[in-house]
């Protein structure tokens, strides 16, 4: 099942295609309202796709948390090329029943890099805020799904963070660590129950284990029970401060 950010970035392309449908976008004004939606909707869809495989190559050359507007100039790059063949190639299909000529090429280079980079800035700066988990309201709290998942011999120990290494992911608890396979944004879902919260791409952190904070050009390093150092990105950083983390 797609994550949260996968979701967010095809609702975004999807009511994008609406939009440029409804105005009539990049001179497509003149086709029947039901061609222009189903074209938009499309070639959106299909751009968003390729866009969460290309934030997956982005991430390897630029840090998302800490640099959100170079991660997005070169989301943006990765996108757009590959997006222009496409687009040059489903639009004469579509609209002239051919195939373009190829000097249509770099005449699409500008519409389809203006729209990926409307698109790449919306969702790198979306995904802005932390995700926080919470205790459950109630009378008896459900217990938090991600806590079936330790292995057996961390069963009943309390649960200080979750660190995401490559594939897997290393539960920090009081009675030591292990690691198991999982995304880390599937584990923040399953942690709801757990007060805590994603202070960084690669950490999720229990709200009562932090111990000492230390501050410092918009960043933030997490102390935590056992001595564990934990960042929190800029990216994370003054939301967490306005939630009180300290």
């Amino acid at each position: 099942m797609p994550d949260r950010q996968t979701l967010r970035g095809l609702g975004v392309a999807l009511a994008g295609g609406v939009l440029l449908a409804l105005t009539g976008a990049f001179n497509t004004g003149e086709a029947p309202l039901w061609l222009r939606l189903a074209y938009w909707t499309f070639v959106m869809f299909v751009g968003a796709i390729w866009g969460t495989v290309a934030s997956l190559l982005a991430e390897r050359l630029v840090d998302f948390d800490e640099r959100p507007w170079l991660a997005a100039i070169v989301l943006t790059a990765v996108i757009t090329l590959p997006m222009t063949g496409f687009v040059w190639l489903v639009t004469g299909l579509i609209f002239v029943r051919e195939v373009y000529p190829a000097e249509a090429f770099v005449h699409l280079l500008g519409p389809v890099a203006l729209v990926t980079a409307t698109v790449s800035v919306l969702n790198v700066f979306l995904g802005r805020k932390p995700r926080q988990t919470h205790v459950s309201e109630g009378v008896s709290p459900a217990p938090a799904r991600f806590l079936d998942r330790l292995p057996a011999r961390l069963r009943g120990s309390r649960l200080i963070a979750v660190q995401a290494e490559d594939h897997y992911l290393r539960l920090h608890t009081d009675r030591g660590s292990d690691l198991i396979l999982m995304r880390l944004s599937d584990a923040v879902t399953e942690l709801e129950g757990l007060e805590g919260a994603q202070t960084h791409r690669s950490w999720w952190v229990a709200r009562d284990a932090v111990r000492d904070v230390e501050r410092g050009d918009g960043r933030a390093l997490l102390t935590l029970d056992g001595g564990i150092s934990v960042p929190v990105s800029r990216r994370h950083a003054k939301a967490l401060r306005a939630a009180g983390w300290w």
